[in-house]
């Protein structure tokens, strides 16, 4: 049985539809919205990326060191763990980096450097560096998306102080829009990733006295290798 705040709401409810519109409307709008999502229209994207001549990579690039990431570009596998040792070094910070199950990033051999410690898994709080391979690039804002899930454990873009990202250069697109056409499409009927974080820099705030303060909620740096042969 209905209690009375439940009757009270439907007949509240059952007024508002009344004076805004007949049930042969509420049928139109519904269609209507039926309609679009199952014809997924896009926006304009942005001219930045939209231009014929437009280098997304390049633009990729601009975009996260304006948002103060640092960039590298590895042409093949073999580049990659040299470049990730050098920058650690450059930053004082230990040879010592964590990552998920990802198949590409197990197959790097970190063996070529001396000394240099791979660990596997979820974050741990004493964890100075993690490793992402990112889904995607997106050059419009310079942002890396990351599907959740044990290959790429969330945890490791927010609790090492630095976050190193792997972004295929063939995956790099021009907007959020086509990243999401790409997931849609790859995952099929596939169940989503529980979550997709879209990484845009170093973490920053300036939440406290209007002072942006780099790290507050996440990695203080960030690292985005560029790989062409994945």
């Amino acid at each position: 049985m209905n209690s009375p705040t439940t009757r009270a709401r439907e007949s509240i409810l059952s007024k508002i539809r009344k004076s805004i519109a007949d049930e042969a409307s509420d049928n139109a709008r519904r269609s209507a919205v039926v309609n679009r999502i199952s014809a997924k229209p896009r926006v304009a994207a942005p001219q930045r990326v939209a231009a014929p001549d437009t280098d997304l990579i390049e633009r990729f690039k601009d975009e996260l060191r304006r948002q103060l990431a640092t960039v590298i570009e590895a042409a093949a596998a073999a580049e990659i763990s040299p470049a990730l040792a050098e920058y650690l070094r450059t930053n004082n910070q230990p040879l010592r980096v964590r990552h998920g199950a990802d198949a590409y990033l197990s197959l790097l051999d970190f063996q070529t450097t001396p000394g240099f410690e791979i660990l596997k898994g979820r974050a741990a709080p004493d964890d100075s560096a993690g490793l992402s391979l990112a889904f995607a690039g997106i050059a419009e804002t310079g942002t890396m998306a990351l599907t959740s899930g044990a290959d790429n454990p969330v945890t490791l873009g927010y609790l090492p102080d630095t976050h190193i990202i792997v972004v295929p250069r063939s995956r790099i697109l021009a907007t959020y829009e086509d990243a999401f056409e790409l997931l849609r499409r790859e995952r099929g009927s596939q169940p989503m990733p529980r979550t997709l974080n879209l990484i845009t820099g170093p973490s920053r705030t300036a939440d406290i006295g209007g002072r942006i303060v780099i790290g507050a909620h996440g990695p203080r740096r960030l690292l985005a290798i560029i790989a062409g042969d994945l």
